[in-house]
């Protein structure tokens, strides 16, 4: 009695040393070998296909073999569909990239859509290929299949799938006629000092970085807040390390200061500006200080400021989050944060292959607590609420 667990123990060990018309040769002369229904037993056994082992015992009768030190007949084996199909790649991004979703402190981004749904809308799009290949695409794009995280916020929105598209259709818009698109928000704060940061860096062996045994909360402890901006169209990042507190004060401020640094120099003739952020934390679209923050920088810069939040709950939709923070994080990891000079110059070496710069300073400032605004500053701002939800979609006209 032939036993296929014997033969599946066999070729997993075998088959992944040996290259590919070897592999072939092996299936088919057990396959010769175990007489009837031999090429259906060592089918199910190694997975490889009936007409490979077919081949294999064809070649085997009739002593076909390759040119010497070659495995293939000339021109054997499949080209890879970016080479076949040169623009499947990029359409398979823009299927993807308004489903995407990204953990701020992870590298990979992950889809909601299923391969099968993007195999069928790429095939709309005149492109064969199967769900298997999606996958194949997808994980050599930095994509993961990845389960649950307890990260959600609250309550999905009804309309939350109308403003991811309200969003990326008017950021697209900014993007085509040059104009700035930012996406903006905290990163997580870190204690300056001696602490252990997580993950492992390259050190001389038995030559480990000691840090303190104990990360007690201590409120004098100094803190880091680092506030980002994130240039979407010139992958660019500009992070203000603040000191005090994470105010809406704070937050504009460090818009200012990309704006003036770096933002004016490559946008010298765009008129507004469209910024994208979370539903709460210091940009949060309840917030009275942040708007009027917001429209005192619309009076210095003569820009009308578009704001578009992202829908209560959905934080980690920000592109922010995996296009700056979770490389930051990648740059300083195994690096105790010691000293605000050390965390400014760790995120300013941040960079990345595909081109990501990234500039940071330290903000010194001050910034009041729970700050609160007059109603005649309310009155005073120059605001046009969108149709659609006027409470996540506005824009802020400078005064004079």
């Amino acid at each position: 009695m032939k036993d296929i667990k014997a033969y599946k123990n066999k070729y997993k060990l075998l088959l992944p040393e040996l290259p590919e018309r070897a592999r072939r040769l092996v299936v088919a002369s057990d396959a010769k070998m175990l007489g009837v229904s031999g090429i259906t037993f060592v089918h199910k056994a190694s997975g490889i296909s009936r007409v490979t082992i077919m081949k294999g015992i064809q070649e085997l009768e009739l002593g076909i073999s390759p040119p010497a030190g070659k495995n293939r007949q000339p021109g054997g084996g499949r080209k890879q569909i970016e080479h076949t199909d040169p623009t499947v790649l990029q359409d398979l991004h823009k299927l993807v990239e308004d489903s995407s979703r990204g953990d701020p402190e992870a590298p990979l981004l992950w889809t909601l859509e299923s391969t099968r749904t993007l195999a069928d809308a790429l095939a709309k799009k005149n492109h064969t290929v199967s769900h298997v290949t999606v996958a194949k695409l997808l994980k050599h794009s930095d994509y993961s299949l990845q389960a649950n995280q307890k990260t959600k916020e609250g309550v999905d929105h009804p309309d939350r799938d109308q403003q991811f598209q309200f969003i990326n259709s008017l950021a697209k818009k900014y993007l085509k006629a040059g104009d700035p698109v930012i996406s903006v928000d905290t990163k997580k704060k870190e204690l300056v000092g001696s602490y252990k940061n997580p993950g492992k860096t390259w050190l001389p062996k038995g030559q480990p970085i000691e840090v303190n045994l104990h990360d007690f909360p201590d409120p004098k402890q100094p803190k880091a807040i680092p506030y980002g901006v994130y240039d979407i169209g010139a992958d660019h990042g500009y992070i203000g390390v603040g000191i005090d507190h994470d105010t809406a004060e704070f937050a504009v401020a460090t818009i200012r200061l990309w704006w003036k640094h770096l933002g004016k120099k490559r946008y010298p003739k765009s008129k507004r500006l469209l910024i994208t952020a979370d539903a709460g934390g210091s940009n949060g679209y309840r917030l009275k200080l942040w708007k009027t923050e917001l429209q005192k920088f619309a009076d210095e810069t003569g820009l009308k400021i578009t704001v578009c939040h992202f829908p209560p709950g959905t934080s980690k939709w920000n592109k922010i989050e995996h296009r700056l923070f979770s490389f930051i994080s990648i740059n300083w990891k195994g690096r105790p944060l010691t000293s605000y000079k050390v965390i400014v110059n760790l995120i300013g070496s941040t960079k990345t292959k595909t081109g990501l710069k990234v500039y940071a300073a330290l903000d010194n400032h001050k910034y009041e607590l729970r700050k609160q605004v007059s109603k005649q500053e309310l009155q005073a701002l120059k605001i046009v609420r969108h149709q659609f939800h006027g409470e996540w979609n506005y824009t802020i006209k400078p005064r004079n």
